[in-house]
């Protein structure tokens, strides 16, 4: 699910209608001069009030409680010095609205998420954040309109009207991450040592006919390939390739490091990271792993930094993107074998939905699917909504009581935050699906195309009343679950034995209890063939669970890692069709 570890997290917002104001209330007047842009833009304004001082204000902003106060509105054709307005009628989080906003010191400032026009390949006409390059994060994409930061003292009964004007722009993304990396006190977060091509580390990266005739604009699609050692001294071995599905990675290979871990980190937890990468560069270039290809499929899009590496109706064709068109570039390139037998792939979270999908849905392609900690695969434990038979998202209602319904906890149980407050944030993030974040990818992903061109919601995000007709569509097209039990007949006989799933009994985000369904459904006794399906399960791991315990040393972690692989090939030895290539890999 969400960006396990990811970088930076998000929150915009949603224009509503004016409404009437006190003359004295707090009012923010937002405007970009003509220096900035003599063209009118669209986008969506984001005004940040932080209490942080030891960042900017853009970085305070996520889900949960920790969060950083931001409000937002969406703006198209806006011209250079005219006035956009957030008042009382500007929806926020976590507070909804200025009005209720405690008086006090605030650090502020405001980002315009950029958008641009996409004429569909089907007619439609969108507005979207590109990717470019940063993987759909606002704070950090080149080009978004920034404001310097301003210490403020706000009173949302008497402080009147706030003037904020946008005056530079955000760098080229080298240059705004190392700036980045000196106001988070040094962290290696710019370019790691892999980044480029190296001996082991390469790139590859191809425009796809698909996605661009889907997107109606020319549309590239990559991945980094880790190769083993001796592939340059053995150019007639031919290798069995992993495909390690996980986000967007900016053309690197996380978990990798070429160079030991840097001298000025001494307790700090990258340099764990840092030994942990060191450690598997030194197992991985001395024959101590299999030697196969591990191919990272890098698919950012105006929705999300991760496709989900299926075919959908909001995003395109990216399943068929990279399995017809990445996968056999980077096996003819890099000397894969090429056929579905020697394939298998892993993942967690987004990673883990996205190997169970590609498995089920390319079920010759691919020999062998460890799926850790998935998003929801079966949807009526969507989280902790049932979407077929509940009628809201964000509460359980009784005859007098209406209960909220959580959607993320810690493993003792306590919640962090609620359906209704996520989904809040999001809408804050952007409308329209646009926000960047979890549950507007999931609707792009699993849902239809609305007449507008923009995912049909599953819900009201105010509201969360759940849209039935919907619900039925994501059933046929995206429950996993479901899928297999429909199709088993067909599907049976080429996914038994191949699929695996871990997951933590305490799921940061309740997905443990999809898994608990899909086991039901694989585990069935009528079911034929048998699905020989393996089940692990985390006591009281968190999100991440993907067979060895969260809070082990990273070392034991990665050591999972070398496991896992041995794994994935042995399986792949074993289950090779008479005269296959099994021997020239091994040297």
């Amino acid at each position: 699910m969400l960006r396990c570890l990811h970088f930076l997290t998000v929150a915009l917002i949603a224009s509503v209608p004016t409404l009437a104001v006190a003359s004295n209330s707090l009012i923010f007047e937002i405007s970009f001069p003509k220096e900035l842009s003599p063209n009118q833009v669209d986008g969506h304004i984001l005004l940040i009030l932080s209490r942080d001082d030891k960042q900017e204000p853009r970085f305070g902003v996520a889900e949960g409680i920790e969060s950083q106060q931001v409000f937002g509105v969406d703006v198209e054709a806006w011209q250079p010095d005219a006035v956009i307005r957030v008042d009382a009628s500007t929806l926020g989080y976590p507070i909804e609205t200025v009005s209720d906003l405690p008086p006090g010191d605030y650090f502020v400032q405001a980002v315009l998420n950029l958008y641009e026009t996409f004429h569909l390949g089907n007619g439609r006409v969108v507005k979207l954040p590109p990717d470019k390059g940063e993987g759909q994060h606002w704070q950090t994409k080149p080009g978004n309109f920034l404001t310097k930061v301003q210490k403020l003292h706000l009173d949302p009964k008497v402080s009147g009207i706030v003037r904020i004007t946008f005056d530079h722009k955000v760098p080229p993304l080298e240059q705004e991450l190392a700036d980045v990396e000196s106001l988070l006190d040094w962290r290696p977060i710019t370019q790691p040592d892999n980044a480029e091509d190296n001996k082991w580390v390469k790139h590859i990266r191809v425009q796809s006919d698909l996605l661009s005739k889907f997107w109606g604009r020319p549309t590239e699609i990559s991945a980094v390939v880790l190769v083993p050692d001796g592939w340059e001294e053995h150019p007639d071995a031919r290798y069995p390739v992993i495909i390690d599905e996980d986000h967007y990675h900016r053309h690197f290979f996380p978990s990798f490091r070429t160079t030991p871990p840097d001298a000025r980190l001494k307790d700090d937890p990258e340099k764990a990271l840092q030994q942990s990468g060191w450690k598997l560069f030194q197992d991985w270039t001395s024959g101590r792993l299999p030697r196969v290809l591990i191919v990272m499929p890098q698919h950012a899009n105006p929705y999300f930094d991760d496709s989900y590496a299926v075919n959908s109706a909001n995003l395109g064709p990216y399943g068929d993107a990279i399995m017809r068109e990445l996968l056999p570039a980077a096996e003819k390139k890099f000397r894969g074998i090429g056929q579905g037998w020697a394939r298998a792939v892993f993942g967690g979270s987004t990673g883990g939905w996205e190997a169970l999908g590609q498995q089920v849905f390319y079920p010759d392609d691919i020999n062998g699917a460890w799926v850790g900690c998935p998003d929801p695969i079966d949807f009526r434990a969507y989280s902790t909504v049932n979407v077929y038979e509940d009628k809201n998202a964000f509460f359980r209602e009784g005859p007098f009581l209406k209960v909220p319904l959580p959607e993320k906890r810690k493993t003792n149980g306590i919640l962090d935050s609620t359906m209704e407050q996520e989904n809040r944030y999001e809408l804050v993030l952007g409308t329209h699906s646009r926000s960047g974040e979890q549950w507007d990818i999931w609707q792009a992903v699993f849902g239809p195309m609305g007449e507008d061109g923009y995912p049909q919601p599953i819900w009201d995000k105010r509201t969360g009343q759940i849209d039935k007709s919907v619900a039925d569509y994501w059933r046929e097209h995206s429950d996993l679950s479901y899928i297999m039990k429909r199709d088993w007949a067909t599907l049976g006989p080429k996914l038994a034995g191949k699929l695996h799933f871990a997951v933590g009994d305490m799921d940061t985000w309740y997905l443990n209890n999809a898994v608990h369904l899909t086991e039901s459904v694989l585990t069935d006794p009528k079911l034929s063939p048998p699905a020989n399906a393996t089940f692990d399960y985390g006591p009281l791991q968190p999100h991440c669970y993907m067979g060895v315990r969260l809070d082990a040393p990273r070392i034991e972690r990665l050591n999972a890692l070398a496991v896992l692989l041995w794994k994935m090939t042995k399986h792949i030895e074993e289950t090779a069709p008479a005269g296959a290539d099994v021997k020239s890999w091994k040297y």
